[in-house]
């Protein structure tokens, strides 16, 4: 294992903010085909905090939170993960700041099955040459509740822990922002609810941030704040959400949607 490399950009991050967007454009095709994904949404994620990003179907959910982590380019405006603007990075250096900065829980476990859980969480680590933070690692792991399944392999765990094995593996780096997309869409009620209180809890005790889509108003109240989409735009936000709440709000949007 080498040492870190040198950062290529500033490591620390604008105080209170992890991730933000302004103005943020993301248009595909063009002419009769050309469709407005997000139209100049700007939003700011901001440290220790779990954000829910909701809206109805084609809103847009997803097209931000991919332009947020530096997954997909935005068609115009500007995206920030702590003082680095993304446009001013090569790929490589963007690929650095997301191995470095960011973590991913996606529904799709995306594990692979030859590997232990342990090698699982810390694949992205050893691809990197780097060693992890035992200390750390040994927290997030006990936080997940994984410190007797570390070499099973993906087969000989359920769905649920599989997940955990994701949720662990975004966190092993110590990322300043952790993007979920529809995490628990592959879950059962009971597996999905664990799920949902690690990223909680990787938020209250491990001074995480935490960027999630989802479609669920209970996966929704787990968060700190809820920000709603509809036709690319936000048009809402919730502090303290609860289920109920936002089942109510979603319902408003979704008429919005169908008579506008």
């Amino acid at each position: 294992m080498t040492a870190d490399p040198p950062a290529l950009y500033a490591p620390r991050t604008t105080p209170g903010v992890a991730a933000a967007t302004t103005d943020l454009t993301k248009v595909y095709g063009s002419g009769d085909t050309r469709v407005v994904a997000l139209d100049r949404v700007s939003i700011a994620f901001r440290e220790g905090e779990f954000t829910a990003i909701m809206g109805p179907s084609g809103c847009g959910k997803s097209t931000l939170m991919h332009c947020a982590a530096g997954l997909d380019t935005p068609s115009s405006g500007s995206v920030r993960v702590g003082t680095t603007e993304l446009s001013t990075l090569e790929d490589r250096q963007l690929t650095r700041l997301r191995r470095d900065r960011i973590g991913f829980v996606f529904q799709a476990f995306n594990l692979l099955p030859t590997l232990t859980a342990l090698e699982n969480i810390t694949l992205p680590l050893s691809i990197a040459g780097r060693r992890p933070d035992q200390q750390w690692l040994d927290r997030v792991i006990s936080m997940v509740g994984l410190s007797q399944r570390l070499d099973h392999r993906p087969a000989q765990l359920s769905g649920g822990q599989q997940q955990r094995v994701a949720v662990a593996r975004a966190l092993a780096s110590r990322p300043a922002i952790v993007f979920g997309d529809e995490p628990t869409g592959n879950l059962d009620s009971r597996a999905g609810a664990e799920v949902l209180g690690f990223l909680r809890d990787s938020v209250r005790e491990l001074g995480r941030t935490v960027v999630m889509v989802t479609h669920d108003p209970i996966a929704a109240g787990y968060a700190d704040r809820v920000v709603f989409l509809s036709d690319g735009r936000l048009v809402d936000e919730m502090a303290h959400p609860t289920p109920d709440r936002v089942l109510n709000l979603m319902k408003n949007l979704d008429t919005r949607a169908r008579t506008g």
